[in-house]
């Protein structure tokens, strides 16, 4: 018996309310018709990965930066209408803009 028979049996009245998929709907971000370039650089030795190339709003766009960041649990910033992702994250990062309905265009190496 999991969890959810539990509270079934301990709630027979209540009625199970749909959630939301995720809290950042893929429709409140502006998509674009030119592609996002994702870029790999070394800087002092080190890898980075840069996204540039995004013309909709910078919100937008730092909103952007902060998921990557946080579902590759890595570093990074947002200057200058750049994303700079610490490490050679191309491809995770490609494909999680692809999902999310984006065109990426992969530039370098």
């Amino acid at each position: 018996m999991d969890l959810q028979d539990q509270l079934k049996n301990l709630f027979p009245e209540h009625i199970e309310e749909e959630t939301p998929e995720s809290e950042q709907n893929t429709s409140d971000i502006w998509m674009q018709d030119e592609p996002i370039l994702c870029k790999y650089e070394k800087r002092k030795g080190k890898p980075i990965t840069i996204l540039d190339g995004y013309t909709g709003a910078t919100e937008d766009f730092k909103i952007l930066a902060k998921e990557i960041k946080t579902k590759l649990s890595v570093g990074g910033s947002f200057k200058d209408d750049k994303i700079i992702i610490q490490g050679d994250y191309r491809d995770k990062i490609m494909g999680m803009l692809k999902e999310k309905g984006f065109n990426v265009k992969r530039v370098g190496g």
